[in-house]
């Protein structure tokens, strides 16, 4: 993986995770809480829309989009545990 393909990788995680971080809690979770919240959702969202037949195509907001999906299942799937 070079230098290039891991900014990129850093900086969708990050965007996806504050998206997230927006639309279900109302606030970001700091740069670092946003590209592993933003990360864990882009593998979430890779396993979960293969298995039902849901593509977005490709490109950078596609990923982007892909990876905020997942974060906010993610993200609500702790807030419905916190809550158990």
């Amino acid at each position: 993986m070079s230098i290039e393909n891991l900014l990129v990788f850093l900086l969708i995680g990050a965007v996806a995770g504050w998206l997230a971080g927006l639309i279900v809690s109302g606030f970001g979770f700091g740069l670092f809480g946003n590209i592993v919240v933003g990360i864990i959702g882009a593998v979430i969202a890779g396993a979960l829309f293969p298995a039902l037949g849901f593509t977005l195509g490709g490109g950078i907001l596609a990923s982007i989009i892909h990876a905020t999906i997942g974060a906010i299942i993610l993200l609500v799937l702790i807030r419905v545990i916190k809550r158990a």
